[in-house]
């Protein structure tokens, strides 16, 4: 079939959805890629009635912006219009619009971007990257408007990894639980508009935290179940699973349940070793079985297990790859926090101004937390001289002014 003797409108518009082949689209609407080959000829036929409906809502436009021309007679079908998810909650994100104006690369640049940001947040200031990551997330709702299909279905997961990014930097890195619990109810509907599941289920762990850290057992609990839930929708890697179970662990020993904590960090590092056939999605970038210790090294001082504690996290320290500044200022707060509690000051003030140097390469809210824990329980000690030259860094002039400033 030449190009001047075909409906250029419905195949433009089929490219623009994401549906690079005819059998593509016949898939997607369940018909014959025969049938998809005559409304693309240069006299397409009426479509079924029970096929306009499916046409219009796959590609974003009325049959007649698709090229086809009404039988003698019959009725000029409803143009469509655009209509919201405002159930969702992104009231502002119409489902489709009457012109699908963007291409099915805008999805590709588009998750370039998001894929860059993921990588950032291990180096770059939260302060910097998080109105670039929100900034990026407003881009991504309009995208929203203007595209159609599998293309649009993309952005949204792309979107919704965005959304919980910024929801990330807001919680971990600015302390900023209200924003935080805003952010990732958008990232889960912009994961609910792309059916990622995966990505829901992450998004839901992530809200678990918030309830958590204030206690809030029930709340946390809840959350963990309906993450799951979305969990076994899958296909989730074993990886995945750890993790789910060492976000629960998490929450089970900020709600003082150490020993479930521990049983559940024993589950996923059997969950690890067993392994499945599953990988774990590229953006899952947070976890490993190094991060799994150091989840277990936390949870054992917690329980007052010292011993056991400081040998877990001094091989934390040792595994973790250079990149992990993040993770290796919240380990030396925890080994500072073991020397403290079996009665070491120095040794307990040495790790303290290792995680500072830390914190002065890359900002972490959660890791400055365990210092100042740090510096509370050595009140009985601040006469020291270790403990004074703690305080001069601690309170110099620009953590003071940075930690205010957050």
């Amino acid at each position: 079939m030449s190009q001047s003797a075909s409906n250029v409108r419905l195949r433009s518009a089929r490219h623009a959805a994401g549906y690079r082949s005819q059998q593509e689209l016949a898939t997607a609407l369940g018909v014959g890629v025969r049938q998809v080959r005559r409304w693309e000829s240069e006299n397409p036929p009426w479509p079924h009635p029970e096929l306009q409906q499916a046409l219009t809502h796959l590609l974003g436009q009325d049959l007649e912006s698709l090229g086809f021309t009404p039988p003698a007679g019959r009725d000029r079908p409803h143009t469509l219009r655009p209509t919201t998810v405002a159930a969702t909650g992104l009231a502002a994100v119409p489902v489709q619009s009457s012109t699908a104006v963007q291409p099915a690369s805008v999805a590709a640049d588009f998750e370039a971007v998001t894929r860059s940001h993921r990588r950032l947040y291990w180096s770059v200031a939260p302060a910097t990257l998080h109105p670039a990551t929100v900034a990026h997330a407003a881009l991504g709702c309009a995208l929203l408007t203007e595209t159609t299909g599998q293309t649009r279905r993309a952005v949204a997961a792309a979107l919704a990894e965005s959304y919980l990014l910024a929801g990330r930097i807001e919680f971990f890195d600015l302390r900023d639980s209200e924003q935080a619990g805003r952010t990732f109810l958008l990232a889960l509907q912009a994961a609910g508009q792309a059916d990622a599941s995966l990505l829901g289920a992450a998004i839901l762990a992530h809200t678990a935290f918030i309830p958590a850290w204030d206690g809030e057992r029930d709340a946390a609990a809840e959350r963990m179940v309906a993450a799951r839930t979305y969990a076994r929708r899958g296909p989730a890697s074993a990886e995945f699973l750890a993790w789910l179970d060492a976000v629960e662990a998490e929450c089970e020993t900020r709600c003082g349940n150490v020993r479930t904590a521990l049983r559940m960090i024993g589950h996923a590092e059997d969950v690890l070793r067993q392994g499945n056939e599953h990988t774990s999605p590229p953006w899952m970038d947070w976890f490993s079985g190094v991060r799994l210790a150091a989840f277990k090294g936390n949870t054992q001082l917690v329980a007052g297990h010292l011993p056991q504690a400081r040998t877990t996290l001094l091989g934390v320290l040792e595994d973790l790859p250079t990149t992990e500044g993040k993770q290796r200022t919240v380990v030396y707060g925890d080994l500072a926090a073991v020397e403290t509690t079996a009665g070491n000051p120095e040794r307990a003030c040495e790790y303290a101004l290792q995680a500072l140097d830390q914190l002065g390469i890359t900002w972490y809210a959660t890791g400055m937390d365990r210092i100042r824990e740090v510096r509370r329980t050595l009140t009985p000690h601040q006469h020291e001289q270790c403990v004074r030259d703690l305080d001069e860094r601690l309170y110099g002039w620009a953590t003071t002014v940075s930690a205010l400033a957050r």
